[in-house]
């Protein structure tokens, strides 16, 4: 009996899912988490042959939620589920230790087909990203300023697209207010950019 861990902060979301995966896995025990968490309280006490994790949860640092899932469950396999660009979020979630990515508006034969594919023990990537990731190759870089950003630099410029403040922030990650604004200005001067405007204008550039 297979048995899933499905993370999301949207209740029609999870329950979407766990109706598609009790169609395609008759008698599976599936989870349900509603942030970072409560994913980890599931985590400490079972072990899941998938994880489908939403990305922008509120208090929720994903990043921090797959390097615990990396410590703790090195077998476990993770899916990505999310409305946020698979060409920004995709490649530095997998590098995370993630096992595939899928739009939340991909059709259910292709989110089916992922979720084979990755209980299977093997990647999923979409054609289109799978495109992408060989014209990089081919370049030697990504061409995106967003992907030099380090784990840390890259939550905040999510949280400050999100409208959050420097403050936010320092709760929301619980670092102090003085370390926020050390990566903020280094991720301004790797990104250059001077205010908040300027990289809403780039991540819109860059479909962020």
């Amino acid at each position: 009996m297979k048995k899933f861990l499905v993370v999301d902060d949207h209740v029609v979301v999870r329950s979407g899912l766990k109706i598609l995966l009790l169609d395609i896995y008759t008698g599976a025990e599936i989870h349900e988490a509603m942030d970072g968490v409560s994913a980890i309280e599931k985590l400490k006490v079972n072990e899941f042959d998938l994880i489908i994790l939403d990305i922008q949860m509120p208090n929720t640092d994903t990043l921090g939620v797959m390097e615990y899932i990396r410590i703790t469950h090195p077998q476990a396999k993770v899916l990505m589920f999310s409305m946020s660009a698979e060409s920004i979020y995709a490649k530095r979630f997998m590098k995370a230790g993630a096992y595939g990515f899928i739009s939340k508006e991909a059709p259910l034969e292709e989110i089916t087909r992922a979720i084979g594919i990755i209980l299977k023990g093997k990647k999923y990537i979409s054609e289109s990203l799978a495109e992408k990731l060989a014209e990089d190759s081919f370049s030697g870089k990504s061409g995106n300023p967003f992907n030099e950003l380090s784990p840390r630099e890259f939550e905040i410029v999510t949280l400050l697209l999100d409208g959050k403040t420097v403050t936010d922030i320092s709760h929301a990650l619980n670092i102090q207010t003085s370390t926020v604004g050390t990566h903020k200005a280094r991720l301004f001067e790797k990104l250059g950019v001077d205010n908040i405007l300027q990289l809403k204008e780039l991540a819109t550039t860059y479909n962020l």
